[in-house]
């Protein structure tokens, strides 16, 4: 998958392939990568890539992830010359949705404050507002519950971005709270609710 400039403007989107770029992070909920793409590949009609963060590479294997894996280096790579492609521009304009899933603390503060040092907070800070953004915190009981959490989410907010609310459970560290990413299928009902949405 190559990500395209642009669409024919006079094709209708329901005759066409809709674009879904996931951001991943460097939460343990990165585990859940795998399935999250494999539905979403269910959804008929949805084209995915995905864009990773150095960190969440430590809990999944590109090879369980079937679909193009963008990474920091590819931003660099791609750029030699003046006229060549920006990929965090071309991504941006490609995709029809994008979904961070996990969103960690640290790339939560990231966003919130406008800080774009790697492929996918560029992507984020060059997102175009008409489009949905959904994302998925994750993060410890302990850092959910730190105040600035709940201003820098509400910041997001501000922005237009959707919040798929992390759910209490048992986390991988053992404790017992709010942070847990929200269920695959929740998010892979409200991506679907949201395509809907912009289809109607």
């Amino acid at each position: 998958m190559e990500p395209r400039a642009s669409c024919p403007a006079a094709a209708p989107l329901v005759e066409r392939q809709l674009h879904v770029l996931v951001g991943v992070t460097g939460s343990v909920a990165a585990l859940k990568l795998p399935l999250l793409v494999s539905r979403l590949l269910d959804i008929p009609g949805l084209e995915v890539a995905v864009v990773t963060t150095e960190r969440a590479k430590h809990f999944y294997s590109p090879q369980d992830i079937p679909v193009t894996l963008y990474s920091d280096a590819d931003e660099w790579e791609m750029w030699t010359h003046r006229s060549d492609p920006v990929l965090h521009i071309d991504l941006r304009k490609w995709a029809d949705l994008m979904l961070v899933a996990p969103l960690d603390a640290n790339t939560l503060g990231k966003v919130a404050s406008g800080i774009c040092d790697n492929l996918l907070t560029c992507v984020i800070r060059a997102w175009d507002r008409r489009k949905p953004l959904l994302f998925c915190p994750a993060m410890n009981t302990a850092m959910w519950e730190h105040p600035i959490t709940s201003q820098q989410v509400d910041q997001l907010k501000t922005f237009g971005y959707i919040e798929i609310p992390c759910v209490a459970k048992k986390l991988v560290c053992g404790d017992q709270g709010l942070g847990a990413m929200a269920e695959v299928s929740t998010i892979v009902d409200k991506v679907k609710e949201v395509l809907s949405f912009q289809q109607s």
